[in-house]
């Protein structure tokens, strides 16, 4: 019986701490990707940092530099750091 109890204390401990975590992050990106827009500043997971110029179904155009433009996957492609508020330090 202890046994029993103790397997399901691991698998919530799981679940609280790796499991749903990570689903609430790929929920997050999903509502990101979907809701890019033109204009929007964002970086592709290779490290590229561009503007979006276009958005399809399942790619965007990026210009990173003047007059070079790029298609990448929407999949990879996340928030542009810069983008983020800093934190204050203390």
């Amino acid at each position: 019986m202890q046994s029993l109890i103790f397997l399901l204390l691991i698998i919530v401990v799981f679940y609280f701490f790796m499991i749903r975590p990570q689903m609430k992050k790929q929920k997050e990106s999903t509502n990101f990707r979907n809701s890019l827009k033109k204009g929007d500043k964002v970086t592709t997971t290779g490290g590229i940092y561009g503007k979006v110029t276009d958005v399809k179904d399942t790619t965007i155009t990026l210009e990173i530099a003047d007059k070079v433009i790029v298609k990448v996957d929407k999949s990879a492609v996340m928030a542009d750091p810069g983008d983020q508020p800093v934190p204050a330090k203390k």
